[in-house]
């Protein structure tokens, strides 16, 4: 009876919005049929309820219903609904298959645990029928415990759980029972969309109870709360399956499965979280294995393996999303979701999580690595290995690799690539399917932005190409909406397509909105392509299908297309300089110097002015850089012009009679008379005999980090200030109630010495000044092959150690900074021999151990390579 009111409300509702509800309409014929779900059988494995066969699932967490994504869109003025329709087009695009949300209780519920039917509520239930529109399941974590604000300031709401400690709520009586009331009202919650509470619809295949709950008190504690809710969720109807958090709370983990839950859920974050900047390094190593140290336990391989979060958080690399999706289908995991994907309307500013950040339009490489897992997720199964780290780089049809950046799919029908590759398909007359970044042997593309190319039929292709990206500042820095991170730019490039079924004669058709070109290609190339969706056919053929704008293909309609907003594109003379310098070169040598100079349109020249101009010169030397393709601009500065000390300079930006000046960005040139900003790039000029330098002490930003095994300490710097002739001196403390602890230092130094190659590959010793050493002090390098190589120390008389490069060892490296969940082993114990090479080195570490209770200190002046 329930279901024939609802249908009736359905049809009266449609006289009312006939536009939305036609689309409800569709959904609920096609739920009524008989949809597959998902069940966990007696060995934990969830299978699709009509075939038997195991499912696999991956997929992202998405929050834009929630917290600080609902109030940006309000922020920005910009309808909720039409943004989750954009960004959950680009998740067909990845070829997802899975969502996840951990909803904010405290959003949807009043202080007694009731549901409040609100505007949240209803974006929620939007979100779940586009979704299912594309084809997509759903996990749906019912509540948080905490407050909405994060980044902000937390939002009075009124709901439950802000009147307990998020370490009571699940002990507190009166929270229980809220929470008790709350859930079963949730999962009875019918979607006007679907037609469906959430407990019968097919597309959700299961609900978390809640998001990484604390449980301080006893093993019977935890299990009495689960039971309530288990119980809770039973009386409202619910027979779907019920999953629960078991990477928190180690101390109580035989509760998780002496319980009737039926999955347990997991993440992953291998190298820590807000880091505050960009990471750099090989983090393979980090990702090469997931033992869960109670699988033994009575119950383990009964229930479901999920992974509710995972990201290998604060970089942009795009090599590491197939690695670890590879290693969790090793681990056994079914449900494996990223945590979380940025609605492209504010992905400009990544201040939703600071420590992460994915989006296809904004970070298309990384994306595109994601799409790749996708298809590690499908590929691998469960509890395939290939061994250790770094066999392990190529699986399947997979490869990853640090050195190139790079992630490749290649099975002889799709070629996915995240990077620039020169790897061949296997075979291209049976292509179908390309996405990529960048070139291979089979796309030639300079623009910077994704793009997908399918086989519609023989001789018939489907173009997706986005506009481009280029990085304005450290997306993992302190965000702001004042602060673009990554900027859009819709320029346009040749494409050059080597496919033999288009072959290099073809047409050219655009399908989405105001898309009106109609051309020809020439030798297989695209001339001034333009981001947008094209149909691309052989000359000569006549297509057995209609393909237009609205033709339903797979999961998408091939006229569909979405790209940011341009609002924030610069003027035409506006542009964007993104550069690094080189910290440290040798006298008498050239300087290289690149940059990204990136605009609407292409500058009529780039020059570089050193500090040595003057307004008031007749004449001033300059240093034209020349055009390298794409938005690359480089010069060579030579060795006559660089002098022992600093090179000082300016990148200008020239177009028309206009100039630009970097690294400040004003619209002038230095040698205007009224130019006044000083900020210039800085590279130090040293003689080649001179020591390569890998510390200072007295340098502030030598960002050096501190780190103790197996879990955190207390540490203390101070810099002391010796006698006027001494250089200052680095005293760092630290403190750890561990039994056993180890102290470590890192310093990421690639930057530094890789301007000095020369002087690098003539190194020969290791040399610290320490002026108070621990005992037991070790000190190397971590190398581009993510291994460690390190030497005991020998305390010297004038406080200055030399260790020989040739007494350097492989050891384990230790996996800094700590990864979660806390139970995963902190090192990486390399099974292969690699023999240490110098010009591999990236970063420097030292490390000792210490005491539980007591101090251990040491005192650093400075350390180099000689």
């Amino acid at each position: 009876m329930k279901r024939h009111i609802l249908l009736l409300v359905t049809c009266l509702l449609t006289a009312v919005v006939p536009a939305q509800n036609k689309v409800s309409n569709n959904v609920q014929s096609q739920v009524r049929k008989n949809i597959p779900t998902v069940y966990v059988d007696a060995n934990g494995v969830m299978r699709w309820s009509d075939t038997r066969k195991e499912t696999s699932f991956f997929g992202v967490n998405y929050t834009l219903p929630f917290a600080h994504a609902y109030r940006v869109m309000g922020y920005l003025g910009i309808d909720r609904k039409a943004a989750i329709d954009r960004d959950v087009y680009h998740f067909a695009r990845l070829g997802l298959n899975a969502y996840r949300i951990h909803i904010w209780d405290v959003e949807i519920s009043d202080g007694k645990g009731n549901l409040l039917e609100n505007e949240h509520l209803e974006l929620l239930d939007y979100l779940i029928f586009k979704l299912q529109e594309r084809g997509i399941r759903i996990v749906i974590t019912a509540q948080t415990n905490f407050g909405n604000g994060y980044p902000e300031r937390n939002q009075p709401t009124g709901g439950f759980s802000y009147n307990y400690d998020k370490c009571a709520v699940h002990s507190d009586a009166e929270a229980i029972a809220a929470q008790e009331k709350y859930i079963a009202a949730l999962v009875r919650h019918v979607n006007s969309y679907t037609g469906y509470a959430y407990k019968d619809d097919p597309y959700i295949v299961g609900f978390e109870i809640n998001n990484e709950p604390c449980h301080p008190g006893t093993v019977v504690e935890t299990r009495t709360y689960i039971n309530k809710m288990l119980s809770a969720l039973k009386r409202a109807g619910n027979r779907k399956p019920v999953f629960y958090n078991v990477s928190h709370n180690q101390h109580v983990v035989e509760a998780y499965y002496d319980t009737a839950v039926q999955g347990t859920t997991y993440q992953w974050y291998p190298v820590g979280l807000v880091s505050g900047h960009a990471r750099k390094g090989n983090f393979l190593p980090a990702v090469d294995r997931y033992d869960i140290p109670f699988s033994n336990l009575k119950g383990f391989n009964k229930k479901a393996r999920l992974v509710y979060e995972f990201d290998p958080a604060d970089n942009l690399y795009s090599y590491l999303y197939p690695a670890t999706v590879r290693t969790f289908r090793s681990a056994g995991f079914q449900w494996i979701t990223q945590f979380a994907y940025d609605p492209i309307d504010m992905a400009a500013y990544n201040t939703e999580y600071q420590t992460h950040y994915l989006n296809v339009a904004y970070t298309p490489n990384k994306a595109l690595g994601l799409m790749i897992a996708a298809e590690v997720a499908q590929k691998v199964g469960r509890g395939e290995s290939f061994g250790d780290y770094p066999a392990d780089t190529l699986f399947n049809d997979f490869r990853v690799s640090y050195v190139q950046d790079l992630s490749e799919l290649n099975d002889g029908e799709k070629f996915y690539y995240s990077n620039t590759t020169q790897t061949l398909p296997k075979d291209v007359s049976r292509l179908r399917a390309i996405a990529g970044c960048g070139s291979s042997p089979v796309v030639r593309y300079e623009g910077t932005g994704a793009y997908w190319i399918d086989k519609l039929e023989d001789g018939v292709w489907r173009l997706e190409v986005m506009p481009d990206v280029v990085q304005v500042s450290d997306p993992f820095a302190k965000p702001s909406l004042d602060k673009e991170v990554m900027h859009i730019i819709s320029n346009a490039w040749d494409m050059v397509l080597d496919l033999p079924d288009l072959g290099k004669h073809f047409q050219i058709n655009g399908l989405d909105k105001d898309n009106s070109r109609h051309t020809a290609a020439t030798n297989g190339t695209i001339s001034a392509l333009r981001p947008g969706v094209y149909l691309l056919q052989r000359e000569g053929i006549s297509a057995s299908g209609t393909w237009t704008a609205d033709t339903r293909w797979q999961n998408i309609t091939l006229g569909e297309y979405v790209s940011p907003t341009l609002h924030s594109q610069p003027s035409d003379l506006d542009f964007i300089v993104n550069h690094s310098p080189v910290r440290t070169v040798d006298a008498g040598k050239d300087l290289t110097i690149q940059a990204t100079v990136a605009g609407n349109e292409q500058p009529d020249s780039v020059i570089i002015y050193t500090d040595k101009i003057s307004f008031w010169n007749e004449k001033n030397p300059s240093i034209k850089m020349n055009y390298a393709g794409g938005y690359t601009y480089r010069a060579i500065v030579p060795a006559s012009d660089i002098k022992e000390g600093c090179f000082r300079y300016n990148i200008v930006v020239c177009r028309g009679d206009k100039r630009q000046t970097f690294p400040s960005g004003v619209a002038k040139s230095p040698l205007d008379w009224d130019y006044t900003t000083a900020t210039l790039w800085e590279t130090n000029v040293v003689v080649s005999t001179k020591p390569l330098s890998l510390l200072e002490a007295g340098d502030t930003g030598n960002n050096l980090e501190v780190y103790t095994l197996p879990e955190w300490s207390r540490t203390n710097r101070e810099l002391i200030e010796n006698a006027p002739t001494e250089k200052p001196t680095l005293r760092i403390t630290f403190e750890s109630k561990d039994p056993n602890p180890v102290f470590f230092l890192r310093r990421y130094i690639k930057d530094d010495i890789s301007g000095r190659p020369e002087r690098l590959a003539a190194g020969r010793k290791l040399c610290l000044h320490v002026k108070k050493m621990p005992e037991g002090l070790k000190a190397g390098f971590i190398t581009s092959d993510g291994y460690t190589y390190l030497a005991p120390c020998t305390a010297a008389t004038d406080d200055i150690i030399r260790i020989p490069l040739t007494e350097l060892r492989q050891t384990n490296t230790a996996l800094l900074p700590h990864a979660y969940p806390v139970f995963l082993d902190n090192y990486f114990r390399p099974q292969t021999e690699i023999p240490f090479r110098v010009e591999k080195i990236e970063s420097l570490e030292l490390s000792f151990e210490g005491t539980a209770g007591k101090q251990a200190e040491i005192e650093i002046g400075g350390i180099w390579l000689e």
